[in-house]
């Protein structure tokens, strides 16, 4: 069948452009997807949202454990932000990263174009968005409770580069501890440490309530330092927590290099 004169003969249609996608947008894929995941896991969700928020609704009650001069509410509220970093950027991190080694999740997204680093970057955003909506959760509920913290622009700032340094340190913490150890062992080590920090970490219960020979070694724990740092700035209206910010370095700084030296992605 012979073309019609000076009708034009279409070209080859082009086929779509090889290539990845952009880092950027790779990650933020990522991170959704594992915003989802959370989201759907009852477990998961009760740790880093519901605990808290109970914990702080309960240990308000001016009925309960005594924690020195003042309100109980101003006490406790600075806790519950550093046992929700704890919660989120520790227990729940180790658990479901070692869970994905351990499923080969891992394995199989060091094939795609998303590199480790990329991966990384991703747990790192949802972390940050988890801990988002725990501070605004507990600090509204806390606010409801009879909470008035010290509001400035350096209490602010301080208190939030005190979360950021500690979020920093629990999930190197986190990542050392999931891309070294079996998943079920993560599982019961990750719970425990939970609840070991949460007695003895000063999140709840005063560090004044221990022996005076014992404070010092617990002031320099991660949760000690987050929960000393937030009650300086928010209860107390102090300057920047230099020392405490010191002490979460530390933890981030160690931590974080020997993950990267020691984490096994398979």
């Amino acid at each position: 069948m012979t073309e019609l004169a000076g009708t034009p003969v279409p070209g080859p249609v082009p086929g779509p452009a090889p290539g990845a996608a952009p880092l950027p947008k790779m990650v933020a894929a990522q991170a959704g997807l594992e915003l989802r995941t959370l989201a759907r896991n009852g477990e998961q969700m009760l740790l880093t949202l519901v605990i808290p928020v109970l914990l702080l609704v309960v240990f308000s009650a001016e009925a309960l454990i005594s924690v020195g001069p003042g309100r109980r509410i101003d006490f406790i509220a600075p806790g519950i932000l550093a046992l929700a970093v704890l919660s989120t950027s520790f227990t729940s991190l180790a658990i479901g990263t070692a869970f994905e080694r351990r499923y080969g999740v891992l394995k199989r997204l060091g094939s795609t174009p998303l590199s480790r680093a990329g991966l990384i970057a991703a747990k790192a955003v949802t972390v940050l968005v988890v801990e988002l909506g725990q501070v605004i959760l507990i600090v509204a509920v806390g606010l409801l409770l009879g909470w008035r913290p010290v509001v400035s622009a350096v209490s602010v700032t301080s208190a939030l580069l005190v979360l950021l340094a500690g979020s920093a340190a629990f999930s190197g913490l986190a990542m050392l501890m999931a891309g070294t150890m079996r998943a079920e062992a993560t599982l019961a080590a990750a719970n425990l440490v939970y609840l070991i920090l949460l007695g003895v970490g000063g999140v709840i219960f005063p560090l004044t309530k221990f022996p005076a020979s014992v404070r010092p070694a617990l002031r320099l724990l991660p949760s000690g330092a987050m929960s000393d740092g937030l009650r300086s700035v928010l209860r107390y209206g102090a300057g920047l927590p230099a020392r405490d910010l010191l002490v979460l370095a530390a933890w981030a700084i160690i931590a974080l290099a020997l993950a990267a030296r020691t984490f096994r992605w398979e």
